[in-house]
């Protein structure tokens, strides 16, 4: 399944307008207190937003934050606002032409904000152990409409535990079914790339 969504979301997808359905994105349901970050964040980045809704406190200035599937950015951009310069956010994402968008606008986001407090790393949220990551180094850990397209969910959840501090805090959106998916559609690769 990684091949699917790395081919569909660094071949096929040039912006959120190239998206064939609406099963998970919706850029209105970004909440109000944060829509002033976003004007920060370069056009690109944020018309190459595939996620279905930020969840995050609002308190997370000095936090350290890791950002599972972070794609081009755009959620690590924002929360790198709310953290401050004394904090840091993380991303981690498999798809080499997201990270090339996310890294492509960092110098224009440190411009704009004043302070360089995020890093991007290539990798599996499933193996999160594999990144360097030292254990227990997260205060807060957000996810965006990414663990529902791994294939070893647990593998995620056990990763996220080892590396959150003690009393740290995960945060995520996600789609999810209250029924069994039949194979046609859990084998669509549009539906499957787009929750």
């Amino acid at each position: 399944m990684h091949d699917l969504v790395q081919n569909y979301y660094g071949q096929h997808l040039d912006s959120s307008k190239d998206l064939k359905t609406s099963a998970c994105c919706d850029s209105s349901a970004v909440p109000v207190w944060l829509k002033p970050l976003l004007s920060q964040i370069h056009p690109e980045v944020l018309d190459r937003y595939y996620g279905c809704g930020l969840t995050c406190p609002a308190l997370l200035e000095g936090c350290r934050v890791l950002d599972l599937g972070c794609g081009s950015g755009r959620d690590v951009y924002l929360l790198s606002q709310l953290v401050g310069a004394s904090g840091q956010v993380v991303g981690v994402d498999m798809t080499e032409e997201q990270l090339a968008i996310a890294e492509k606008h960092h110098a224009y986001h440190v411009q704009n904000v004043g302070y360089d407090n995020i890093r991007f790393i290539k990798g599996y949220i499933e193996q999160l152990d594999a990144l360097g990551l030292p254990p227990a180094s997260f205060d807060v850990i957000v996810s965006n409409c990414v663990i529902n397209l791994s294939p070893d969910k647990a593998a995620v959840l056990q990763g996220v535990f080892k590396l959150l501090k003690s009393g740290g805090e995960f945060y995520f959106s996600d789609v999810y079914a209250d029924r069994r998916i039949p194979d046609s559609l859990r084998h669509h690769p549009v539906l499957y790339g787009e929750c």
